[in-house]
């Protein structure tokens, strides 16, 4: 691939694919630099150095994933919202395995204001969720835990599930969607944080 033409984005994009391809953390400059068939010092007029790569591409495939929930989401509430959101959550997550494994990684405040005009990729998805979670009728801190949680929930059976975890014979699908309907059945039945703090006192 010819040196001509060489942007930040182009970079990143690139750097995005090889992750997939190789996994997140077996990208560096050396291997984007061959893909382009130019020196490692070409890229550095781009990008600082590696870490800031990675955070590009963390940024990148955060603003993707925002972009693939909200269109399953839109004009959807409550279960089915839920649903697509976790649906939209793993498939992305499936089909983008480094691009995914960027979105886990822990931004540092001062790489998301050098980066602030993707830096809101973070917020939507933060947005996204909680906006399917009010539906639930959770406010503050509860929309925060319940967040939580289904990020954990869908984070360890995408993991799990990419990772050959599944050993027993029961369809990895179908054990999916009764999980999705159990978390309803939770969601719909959520502790708000005032009675579990009453329930405290009480000794219960």
């Amino acid at each position: 691939m010819a040196r001509a033409g060489l942007t930040a984005e182009r970079v990143t994009e690139a750097a995005a694919e090889l992750a997939d391809a190789v996994g997140f953390e077996n990208i560096t400059v050396s291997a984007l630099a061959r893909s382009f068939g130019v020196k490692d010092a070409s890229l550095y007029s781009h990008v600082r150095n590696l870490q800031d790569l990675r955070e590009r591409v963390a940024l990148l495939s955060a603003g993707e994933l925002a972009d693939h929930i909200a269109a399953a989401v839109a004009g959807r509430a409550g279960k089915d919202a839920m649903i697509a959101f976790a649906n939209a959550y793993r498939e992305y997550a499936l089909a983008h395995p480094g691009r995914y494994a960027a979105t886990q990684i822990q931004l540092e405040p001062a790489a998301l204001a050098a980066l602030a005009k993707k830096s809101t990729a973070y917020a939507r998805n933060v947005e996204l969720t909680h906006a399917m979670l009010r539906a639930y009728r959770l406010t503050e801190p509860d929309l925060t835990d319940a967040g939580r949680l289904l990020r954990s929930a869908f984070h360890g059976y995408i993991t799990l599930e990419a990772n050959g975890g599944f050993s027993h014979s029961r369809d990895v699908q179908t054990s999916w969607e009764r999980a999705l309907d159990a978390l309803h059945l939770l969601l719909e039945q959520w502790p708000s944080e005032p009675s579990r703090h009453a329930a405290e006192e009480e000794g219960i």
